[in-house]
């Protein structure tokens, strides 16, 4: 027996059947994928009322904030700087009487006189002089 041949009627039915079911797919998928896009839409829109609420409520509690803070926290402020400046004077005034009563201590134990202090201070605060080359980092 002769084997039939396949007539092109039944390939073209085969072809279209095939272009059909990707035509399918596609218009499935596409419909899902406009699902996903009005679902991500949505979000989008509710963030953004979220976003204004937000920024609605932080500009109500700056208009109370610039309300309810009086002139007064200013002057306090300003009272609470000068009495810490009084303090760092009187802390300054006390340290030149230490420093003094020390000198005159050291005088009386070591028996060294204060112009010879100043002269060694002044030797001490001088760059030291040396013949070796400084190290390299």
């Amino acid at each position: 027996m002769p084997k039939k041949r396949k007539t092109s009627s039944t390939t073209k039915t085969r072809s279209t059947k095939k272009k059909e079911k990707i035509e399918d797919k596609i218009v499935e998928n596409l419909v899902e994928l406009q699902k996903v896009h009005l679902n991500l839409a949505e979000k989008f829109d509710g963030l953004t009322k979220e976003i204004s609420n937000l920024l609605a409520l932080f500009e109500m509690a700056a208009r109370n904030f610039a309300k309810q803070s009086p002139g007064g926290e200013f002057e306090k402020d300003k009272q609470f700087l000068e009495k810490i400046d009084r303090l760092l004077d009187q802390n300054k005034t006390i340290a030149k009487g230490l420093t003094l009563m020390e000198d005159r201590m050291r005088a009386r134990v070591y028996g060294a006189a204060p112009e010879k202090k100043e002269e060694q201070e002044q030797q001490s605060r001088a760059p030291i002089s040396s013949n070796r080359p400084l190290p390299r980092f």
